[in-house]
């Protein structure tokens, strides 16, 4: 199975550090992010890694290299200024991602989840990990029913960003920029979208405040 790390996003939230320093290279417990991920993933039998770039993506690139140092091979995907949002970051990569199940994880978040996990499911369409509702989304995303997600009644889950797709997801997507979320809310309705729980270690740090709670817990 191989893995994408989304990284091509400009960070609105955690300015000024992300006006000279993409997010995926802030520093997190004395390493940077994508140490993080990359040292996960690396540990839990992944080889091939697709990261793509667009906000400050040539530091990403001269950070990391060819991934190596982690017994990886990293391939990059250039995105427009602006990058192409989840969805388009996604179809954009295919041809690198391959034909067969592949395991996304978002830039921004940490999180102790056992990626090995993923290189087990089975999925035909779309696979979520989903968290308890953290206090900045109070009011949730999804709800989790027999192995399914859902997207009506109570929400008392958030997406955490870590998930599996078939490439066949994609295959009607439009290209440019798009939110992978309007196509998996049809995809609910289908019964298309599995998911799993987890509530160990997941932090979003989307914002300054939630980056410093989190460097000071990994203190």
């Amino acid at each position: 199975m191989r893995a994408m790390i989304l990284a091509a996003g400009r960070g609105e939230r955690l300015r000024p550090l992300t006006d000279s320093v993409p997010k995926p290279l802030l520093d997190v417990g004395g390493k940077l992010l994508i140490e993080h991920h990359l040292e996960g993933l690396a540990a839990s039998g992944f080889r091939e890694v697709i990261i793509n770039l667009s906000h400050l993506g040539d530091q990403i690139r001269d950070s990391i290299g060819n991934g190596s140092a982690w017994g990886l091979n990293i391939h990059y995907s250039p995105e427009p200024r602006g990058a192409l949002g989840t969805g388009g970051g996604i179809k954009q990569a295919l041809p690198l991602l391959g034909e067969a199940p592949f395991a996304i994880i978002n830039g921004d978040v940490f999180s102790s989840y056992p990626l090995a996990r993923l290189r087990a499911i089975k999925c035909d369409h779309a696979h979520l990990v989903l968290v308890p509702n953290p206090a900045h989304n109070p009011n949730g995303d999804f709800e989790l029913q027999g192995g399914y997600v859902h997207s009506n009644g109570q929400a008392p889950y958030t997406v955490s960003g870590i998930s599996v797709y078939h490439p066949r997801f994609f295959e009607s997507a439009p290209t440019g920029n798009f939110s992978v979320v309007p196509m998996l809310q049809s995809a609910m309705a289908l019964q298309r979208v599995t998911g799993e729980f987890y509530k160990g270690v997941w932090h979003d740090i989307g914002t300054l405040e939630r980056l410093e709670t989190l460097r000071k817990q990994l203190t």
